[in-house]
């Protein structure tokens, strides 16, 4: 986007929070005392079991739920509803598929009555994807990866102070999940939106973030923050990337032989 709607990270601060969920008229625990800091404009990611509470806890910050206990702010303001400054993005791109791609995108500004005279805001997001040349097209037009970027300046086009990021790019073929990692990390850079990624691949986690932040079983605590001191761009070969993979690996419980077939 253009230097006048440059993004500024707000800052998240989670503390003590615990969550349960009622299943059967049972309490299921979620999470437990989890306490996290983003600073404005920082980067990162979560990682865990599936299952432990990574995206229950997007759903938190982003205003969808309310914790059991604790307390979650953006820039010391408490958390208790959904806004516009905080966007989930999910797996799933969802988009209207009546709608074309430039009318996706358009999709929060007109919805809050702020589209006219702002059109510029979402060209200025479609080019920042790449699909300035596709603003015209409908989602069954569009490849997976295609769509993604799509979902994303929908997300960017609201300007958000926190993108939250739910796998976003789980669904993709390899080639195509590493181009658009490639791409975020360079739209992060220029935008600086405070960013909390979930992830269950740790390659991308390290590629993206400046801190990792591993999760146990359910119900979820802090079992290790990893900091990821090494300048972008970041190359998968880097073996700085290699050593601190081996090493989050094995936090998580998995051991040389998944390494190596994933290698």
């Amino acid at each position: 986007m253009k230097q006048h709607d440059t993004i500024r990270g707000a800052e998240v601060d989670i503390k003590a929070v615990s969550h349960d969920f009622q299943l059967d008229g049972r309490r299921l625990p979620v999470l437990e005392d989890i306490s996290i800091k983003a600073g404005g404009g920082e980067f990162l990611s979560l990682l865990g079991p599936s299952g432990c509470g990574k995206s229950t806890l997007l759903r938190l910050i982003a205003g969808l739920e309310l914790p059991t206990s604790g307390t979650i702010t953006s820039n010391g303001k408490t958390i208790a509803s959904p806004d516009p400054s905080r966007i989930l993005a999910f797996q799933d791109a969802t988009l209207f598929p009546w709608a074309t791609v430039w009318k996706n995108v358009a999709t929060g500004l007109e919805a809050r009555g702020e589209l006219k005279g702002r059109e510029h805001i979402v060209n200025d997001a479609l080019a920042l994807v790449k699909l300035e040349a596709f603003a015209k097209a409908y989602p069954h037009q569009l490849s997976g990866g295609m769509a993604q970027r799509a979902a994303l300046a929908r997300a960017l086009v609201n300007n958000p102070e926190v993108l939250l990021l739910d796998e976003p790019f789980g669904r993709l073929d390899s080639l195509t999940r590493m181009v658009l990692q490639d791409e975020l990390a360079t739209i992060w850079q220029r935008s600086k939106f405070t960013a909390l990624l979930v992830t269950h691949d740790v390659e991308e986690a390290i590629l993206l973030s400046e801190r990792v932040i591993v999760l146990s079983d359910r119900p979820a605590q802090v079992v290790e923050t990893f900091a990821v001191d090494l300048p972008f761009p970041r190359h998968r070969d880097d073996p700085r990337i290699v050593e601190l993979r081996t090493v989050i690996l094995a936090t998580l419980g998995l051991g040389a032989t998944v390494q190596d077939a994933a290698a």
